[in-house]
């Protein structure tokens, strides 16, 4: 495979479906099996949709350009199998490019969810943290009845917010890139970060 063929234009990842600074995530209602999440842009318009495919013994989630699943732009796969601290690659789909991984701090996390983010070479570059050690352990007591609340940052520079909104009934999270003024954090890696938390944190929260 051709260099030109390994990575995406640059254009095509400042602008268009990964250049939007927010997004809204949306849990697909009465999902029984499996998992999928509509993303939408400022515009209400759908970028994303992302599906968990069920009853696979290794966490396995595809993400498209829309619910008809037509084409496939990011995959994020685990492992190994039930890790407490799991890692999770993510792929571009339409490449085959590592763009890098994300890693779950697990015993850490049973108090405070705290997840690492590693480069494609897995050098770790970056956090996403729970918002404070107080309200985690009270989400755990009171399931989604307080909304979940992260902030990631690289090099110690903030680069994203993710906010759930206060609905015992629907999952929907309000994702912010605004804060990354300087581009630190590819936009694929962070929307990858976003699906993870919404498929996997989501479980303890009663989502």
């Amino acid at each position: 495979m051709s260099t030109a063929l390994q990575q995406r234009p640059s254009s095509d990842l400042a602008n268009g479906r990964f250049g939007q600074r927010r997004y809204m995530i949306r849990k697909k209602f009465f999902k029984l099996f499996g998992g999928a999440f509509h993303i939408y842009d400022a515009d209400g318009n759908v970028a994303f949709y992302s599906k968990m495919k069920a009853f696979k013994l290794k966490e396995d989630l595809r993400i498209f350009t829309s619910e008809e699943m037509n084409e496939e732009v990011l995959s994020i796969k685990a492992r190994n199998i039930l890790d407490i601290s799991a890692t999770y690659d993510v792929t571009d789909s339409a490449t085959g490019q590592k763009v890098g991984a994300l890693r779950r701090k697990g015993l850490k996390s049973i108090l405070r969810d705290e997840w690492l983010i590693l480069d494609a070479q897995d050098q770790e570059i970056g956090n996403i943290q729970e918002d404070s050690m107080l309200l985690a352990l009270v989400r755990r007591l009171l399931s989604n009845l307080v909304p979940q609340r992260f902030q990631g940052a690289v090099g110690g520079t903030p680069v994203l917010n993710f906010r759930q909104r206060f609905n015992p009934f629907i999952q929907k999270i309000d994702l912010d890139f605004s804060v990354d003024t300087g581009g630190k954090l590819d936009r694929r890696l962070g929307i990858a970060a976003a699906v993870l938390l919404c498929a996997i944190e989501g479980r303890q929260q009663g989502g």
